[in-house]
């Protein structure tokens, strides 16, 4: 086996072995037979870097993991001499060898097309179950892969990593999700062990990577049986990064329980824009100062569990007006701006170890204006990996949204997303089409084989890592979990107007809210109660509780009380006494709200985002 040593900001290209790519248009292959021009190439470059010794450094090279000694070699380059794009990475930790990167370099090299393939796919699934499943989820299935279940899914496409969802109406990501597999904890599990089985037949020995978007706040996909955390921007009104860690590291511990080994998130967007709804309070603040000490400490947290973490939306959705999810966002910031506010938070994650960052279709114009940038080498390569020195997993935003399908068929939209640096992709909006288009494209030498092998191995390298330090998790939802929530929940109550001390309310009260805070207002009825609060259902003091997406329209005309549950601006038009965010609805924070209104304790948090006419809190000797 070669030495090994770090690469240095991605300028030690090493050896590397190129396939020349020919013009698109190649016969379309949908079997693993058929391996085409790259593959001959890369056979080629095996053999010469087995001779030297060099096989599997060669492909770890490639993958932007470590690099071998190896006499200088100039590195690859494209028109007017410039060098060809490629995933640098930071330096490992230490000179030796990362046996994960190693072993999947040599697993990835091996792999037939159609398993290189599925190891780039993360798709959602159809069925509470792996193996057995509703006529509806079969038949969604049948229409989706040409196979009734998720076990046959995994089996047939090879895949490397799936996505489970639930979809809700309170939620801004709800268009996207076509399908709910999540009911509960111990579903989930079960599902999760099922769909481990299938990948333990598939030919590259590694684990599924099963992920979800657990964010907490308007975006939680389980909601029973976990440890249920307040919202990113509640973590932000509490501004304790240890306190952060502690939350998520418990959340790590539950998702881990049930089976899941990657959660998407956090996410390290910088809400400039108050009108930002997409994002809201899915995070942590509005300055690139605390969203990074957030954003480091969720990472940090999860990671100790053993979960993946894939810090979202790069290169920063916090500064946009339009939901990515309908249409293209034009990031209008100067470079130098996105490099000192939005970028700050995605480097804190890298710094913190996150294992994957997402991309988001989002038109950064100081860089490569009119393309998106999940599609963009000069983002991905130049900025996230060559600036930033990323060198784990890059995945895309869901390649179902608008501002994909609207422009490319899902097979070209796979095909460039890889191209352009991407390593997997999340829920294309056709699982047979991104495949085929893939294979075409292997075939026809416009994806080079030895590009899609470092991708390969950039993810099975992951995986194998996650295997290795797989962690052993206790019971879900424990007491301790639950305390480290009620902790969280109860840091983020900020007084915006109204007194300090003693009860903000007296005399009998009423809880109100629109009908789809019907759960939220019983919650906090039964706290109040709990608090010795006489709660009526008729008359008395009105405490009224806003939420996601409510504005001045909604909130109610005389309540002595207005509560934001959600993010706070609207807290602005409200003309009650006191006004209180929460910025999250979980029975914690309900909990935490009734306390601060009953006078048995202070909100000590200070608004993370800035409120048109209002403090960041109205106790600032606390803040």
């Amino acid at each position: 086996m070669c030495a090994v040593r770090p690469v240095a900001n991605g300028r030690d290209w090493g050896y590397r072995e190129r396939a020349v790519p020919r013009p698109w248009g190649g016969a379309s292959s949908s079997g693993p037979t058929t391996p085409g021009r790259g593959a001959e190439v890369m056979t080629v470059a095996r053999r010469r870097m087995a001779s030297s010794g060099l096989a599997i450094c060669g492909l770890v090279l490639a993958a932007g993991l470590v690099a071998c000694h190896s006499p200088a070699v100039s590195a690859p380059t494209g028109p007017a001499g410039r060098p060809n794009a490629s995933p640098p990475t930071s330096p490992p930790p230490s000179s030796a060898a990362d046996p994960a990167a190693i072993k999947a370099a040599s697993v990835a090299a091996s792999l037939s097309d159609v398993d290189l393939v599925g190891q780039v796919l993360v798709p959602e699934l159809y069925g509470e179950s792996a193996t057995k499943v509703t006529a509806a989820a079969a038949k969604a299935n049948q229409r989706m892969a040409g196979v009734s279940t998720p076990a046959e899914i995994v089996a047939k496409f090879r895949l490397g990593g799936v996505i489970l969802a639930n979809r809700t109406s309170a939620d801004p990501t709800e268009a996207t999700n076509t399908t709910t597999n999540i009911a509960s904890a111990t579903q989930v599990r079960t599902l999760d062990a099922g769909l481990q089985t299938a990948a333990a037949k598939l030919p590259d020995g590694a684990p599924l990577l099963i992920g979800t978007d657990q964010e907490y706040g308007v975006v939680t996909r389980l909601r029973t049986g976990v440890v249920q955390l307040p919202s990113a921007m509640a973590l932000g009104a509490a501004h304790n990064p240890a306190l952060t860690r502690s939350a998520w590291a418990a959340a790590g511990n539950d998702l881990g329980s049930v089976g899941l080994t990657a959660d998407f998130a956090p996410d390290a967007d910088v809400l400039a824009d108050a009108g930002n709804t997409v994002i809201g309070s899915r995070s942590f603040g509005g300055t690139a100062t605390d969203v990074s000490a957030q954003v480091g400490a969720a990472v940090s947290g999860l990671r100790s569990a053993g979960i993946a973490t894939a810090v979202k939306h790069f290169p920063g959705h916090g500064d946009t007006d339009v939901d990515s999810h309908k249409a293209l966002p034009v990031l209008s910031q100067s470079l130098a701006q996105l490099t000192s506010v939005d970028l700050a938070p995605f480097r804190a994650g890298i710094t913190a170890g996150t294992d994957m960052v997402m991309v988001g279709h989002l038109d950064v114009r100081s860089i490569d204006p009119g393309v998106p940038a999940t599609f963009s080498a000069k983002v991905i390569n130049g900025l996230l990996r060559s600036q930033l020195g990323f060198g784990g997993v890059v995945i895309t935003d869901a390649l179902n949204m608008a501002p994909v399908t609207e422009r490319w068929s899902p097979g070209e939209a796979a095909v460039r997303a890889i191209l352009a640096g991407d390593d997997m992709l999340l829920m294309p909006a056709n699982l047979a089409a991104a495949q085929r288009g893939l294979l075409a494209a292997l075939e026809s030498g416009r994806l080079p084989r030895p590009h899609l092998v470092a991708t390969v191995t950039r993810i099975l390298a992951l995986k194998f890592r996650l295997a290795d330090n797989a962690k052993t998790h206790p019971m879900t939802d424990s007491a301790a979990e639950q305390s480290t929530a009620r902790k969280a929940a109860a840091a983020a109550i900020t007084v915006l107007a109204g007194a300090c001390h003693g009860p903000l309310v007296s005399g009998a009260v009423r809880v109100t809210s629109r009908p789809g805070y019907a759960a939220t207002r019983a919650r906090l009825a039964a706290a109040m109660t709990a608090d010795g609060v006489h709660v009526v259902a008729s008359g008395g003091t009105v405490i009224d509780i806003v939420g996601y997406e409510d504005g001045r329209s909604h909130l109610a005309k005389g309540a002595a009380v207005t509560v934001a549950v959600d993010t706070p601006y609207v807290l602005r038009y409200a003309m009650s006494k006191v006004r209180i965010a929460t910025y999250s609805a979980t029975a914690a924070s309900m909990t935490a709200l009734a306390a601060v209104l009953a006078g048995r304790t202070a909100g000590t948090g200070t608004s993370p985002v800035a409120i048109a006419g209002l403090p960041r809190t109205a106790c600032p000797a606390r803040s």
